[in-house]
């Protein structure tokens, strides 16, 4: 395929559309074309030996690369303004290869509250059978980062915003910390997507997604992203991503690359959505409070107009009613959807206590930051008018 590489005079929405690609030059194909192929054939034994020996570039089995994953990942590190990139079969196979890639038995790792379910039981996991430590820290200010630090720290592992509560990180002030020490900074943008925070513009090292979310965002594929540094990323790829073979299939690389066509227009209607979405609720006698960075009264509103180009387009709201007033309101709604999940163009919502966090202790709960009447909702593309109609009937219940 002809690579087309839009330098840094593009735009985002131009990059996300262009960047990795421009033809297929056997047929002149706009459209990526999907290689559905296991294997690549060699043209001489020569051939095969060179591109074993690393020799001379080339594809040899899809495990190892594929040209239509090979176009996506192009495409993200475009966006991402990184080296390179790699995909994998979700977002937790790219935490997975990242930390395992980057970690030694001893090492330390320092993470931000309120991580994702499971990447906090990764880590419970590599610390009790690889030996490998790590301490969560609110990170809301250098020297409370600096003081959870350890000597054998190798890793300072972000998620920004913080889910649910939406509590961001200061990512240029993370960045700083971890370059001073020589402590990677890896950072899960999974919440705001390239087109919206990009930490590696920022200093950060390297940066998750789950690509099921916003970058897909259209809620039929699992995918993950990582991007970095061509060293590390060519490290993790002849590593973890080979030999644990968590690889992105050709045909949801496809799906990708056709959602990152539509990223800015999306994105940008998922943000001015959720803002009205935040101001409605706001309004709302029955909500105590709501999160989202885009409000004037959000504690980091500065903080976000800094480092992120839009606010996204998840929020979180407290019901003054607790715990069966958010049952009462979620069982009422029709056009919202009661499902996990964020970034669809669809308007997803949950209520944490009585569904995905039902199990866990209501103390327990509190600690996450998940109270009783806590609300999470990603906010999609609909007519506004008609998300705001959903949920003010579903309120007269709560």
């Amino acid at each position: 395929m002809r690579v087309n590489q839009p330098g840094a005079e593009y735009g985002r929405s131009t990059q996300a559309i262009h960047a990795g690609y421009d033809r297929d030059p056997a047929t002149g194909a706009l459209a990526v074309p999907i290689y559905q192929t296991s294997t690549f054939v060699f043209s001489s034994v020569a051939e095969g030996a060179k591109r074993f020996a690393g020799e001379e570039s080339g594809y040899i089995y899809s495990r190892l690369g594929n040209p239509t994953v090979h176009v996506l990942e192009q495409k993200v590190a475009a966006l991402e303004k990184a080296e390179a990139a790699l995909a994998f079969a979700s977002g937790m196979a790219a935490v997975s290869a990242v930390l395992l890639g980057l970690v030694r038995t001893g090492d330390y790792i320092l993470c931000s509250k309120g991580l994702y379910g499971c990447t906090y039981g990764l880590l419970r996991l590599l610390r009790e059978r690889f030996g490998v430590d790590y301490s969560l820290c609110h990170m809301k200010d250098e020297q409370e980062v600096i003081h959870s630090l350890q000597p054998n720290t190798r890793i300072i592992y972000v998620e920004t915003p913080v889910n649910p509560t939406m509590e961001l990180v200061d990512l240029r002030m993370i960045a700083k910390v971890g370059k001073e020490r020589g402590i990677y900074t890896v950072v899960d943008n999974t919440f705001m997507s390239p087109y919206l925070q990009r930490p590696i513009e920022l200093g950060c090292d390297l940066v998750i997604h789950s690509a099921t979310k916003y970058i897909g965002g259209h809620g039929d594929v699992v995918a993950g992203i990582a991007a970095g540094p061509q060293k590390l990323m060519d490290e993790i790829r002849m590593t973890t991503q080979k030999d644990m073979g968590g690889i992105l299939a050709p045909m949801d690389a496809y799906l990708l690359i056709r959602g990152l066509k539509t990223l800015g227009v999306r994105m940008d209607r998922h943000c001015e959505n959720a803002q009205k979405v935040a101001e409605f609720l706001c309004a709302h006698p029955k909500v105590a409070q709501v999160f989202y960075p885009g409000l004037p009264g959000f504690p980091q509103y500065e903080l976000a107009k800094k480092q992120m180009d839009g606010f996204g387009g998840c929020l979180s709201f407290e019901l003054k009613g607790g715990l069966d007033a958010g049952i009462r309101m979620m069982n009422r709604l029709s056009l919202c959807k009661r499902a996990v999940s964020l970034g669809d163009v669809d308007t997803l919502i949950q209520h944490p206590a009585s569904m995905t966090h039902s199990i866990v202790p209501a103390e327990e709960r509190r600690k996450m930051g998940i109270t009783d009447g806590l609300i999470r909702l990603s906010v999609g593309i609909e007519d506004v008018e008609d998300l705001i109609g959903d949920l003010e009937q579903a309120l007269t219940f709560a």
